[in-house]
């Protein structure tokens, strides 16, 4: 079915509502062009606007390794439970919860406004994080091809550029993120925590599973690209165990991933209510467990992240992960909020050295590249 012909339109509008609720046309969002919803994404509703800027300046003071950020969609189908951008979306006058997940809005523009920013003289090609708050390849991503443009409009106005994801839909895009990297610093980053494809569909169930994303981790190796991940986060009594962790970071070393960085689940305002009820309800048993362990605030007990922090340092260890990229709790009292900013060796695009040539591309069976590259942090 058309995409066109399933539009929501606005009120006053001469097209056809298709029995719409009138709630999802009156959304004050500003720029709103249209509202589409269709079969091939149920239970999803696309709010297309045009943005009157992209980039975004990142709050002074902040441990980020990045000073803008560009996020092309508000939402995201991948339904994380445990994603801590949501609470971002009641500053739409949407909910944290459900309408994170289906009321996904779109900067239709995005390519075209961030173009005629990026050449101002006032542009100082600082490095531009992609995906950092909703996941520019989610599966809409398929239709709308944003990213496409922004890539190009970053390379080819001289702007280093990183991008964070969960899609494997960033595969359409290793040609163009090749020709990139031979023009600016270019870093990628996976966001992978878990390889239990059951958990993974149950904790995550919009994302590709563990293996789709693994596959992905290969292909951009073998492209020449660099591919640091982050294992965040990981779920007490679901994916801490040695089991799982030796799994998750055999798997990351065996498709050759440039870097790791591992770290606890975060449940700040917003994602930790949406969280708790989930767990309540998948994982009654758990429930009292995951109150006592993180209170009344956003962040496991230092007891636990410590804990946490030796067994991933062995797994690490173990599996060819070493040097300080990923995972702060080297000390226990540090402030946690540095987990935050810590971002794995092929994330973060190397501009402090110049550019960041892309290694080769990953032998058979996988390959650690770790010793040949700088520490980021």
């Amino acid at each position: 079915m058309r995409w066109d012909a399933q539009a929501i339109t606005p009120p006053g509008d001469s097209g056809d509502n298709s029995g719409a609720p009138a709630a999802v046309a009156l959304l004050p969002l500003a720029g709103l062009v249209r509202s589409v919803s269709t079969p091939e994404f149920a239970g999803v509703t696309f709010h297309e606007v045009t943005a009157k800027s992209v980039l975004n300046k990142v709050a002074a003071g902040s441990l980020m390794p990045f000073e803008w950020t560009i996020n092309p969609y508000r939402g995201c189908s991948h339904a994380c439970v445990y994603c801590f951008a949501r609470k971002s979306h009641t500053y739409l006058d949407f909910d944290a919860g459900l309408d994170f997940d289906s009321q996904v809005v779109v900067k239709i523009n995005a390519a075209e406004v961030l173009r005629k920013e990026v050449a101002k003289p006032s542009w100082r090609r600082q490095h531009v994080a992609l995906g950092t708050n909703t996941d520019p390849y989610q599966r809409a991503e398929g239709r709308y091809r944003l990213m496409p443009d922004i890539i190009g409009a970053l390379a080819d106005s001289g702007t280093p550029l990183s991008i964070l994801t969960k899609g494997t839909l960033l595969a359409r895009d290793i040609p163009l993120l090749k020709h990139a990297a031979a023009q600016v610093p270019v870093g990628v980053g996976i966001s992978l925590a878990m390889t239990s494809e059951a958990l993974s569909e149950a904790v995550e169930p919009g994302t590709p599973g563990p293996r789709a994303r693994l596959k992905l981790i290969t292909r951009l190796r073998e492209a020449g690209l660099p591919c640091g991940v982050m294992a965040m986060p990981i779920l007490p009594w679901l994916s801490d165990s040695d089991e799982a962790l030796d799994s998750l970071f055999g798997s990351l070393a065996a498709a050759g991933a440039t870097g790791v960085t591992a770290g606890a689940l975060y449940l700040k305002p917003g994602t930790r209510e949406w969280f708790m009820q989930w767990i309540a309800r998948e994982y009654p048993q758990l429930a009292g467990r995951y109150r006592r362990l993180y209170g009344s605030g956003s962040y496991a007990s230092k007891e636990y992240r410590a804990w946490l922090a030796g067994r991933i340092w062995h797994f690490k260890a173990l599996h060819g992960f070493s040097g300080s990229q990923g995972f702060s709790h080297r000390d226990p009292h540090d402030d946690p909020r540095e987990e935050e900013a810590q971002y794995p060796a092929g994330s973060i695009p190397e501009t402090a050295a110049g550019p960041q040539h892309p290694g080769k591309p990953v032998p058979a069976g996988g390959g650690r590249t770790d010793a040949a590259q700088s520490t980021l942090f």
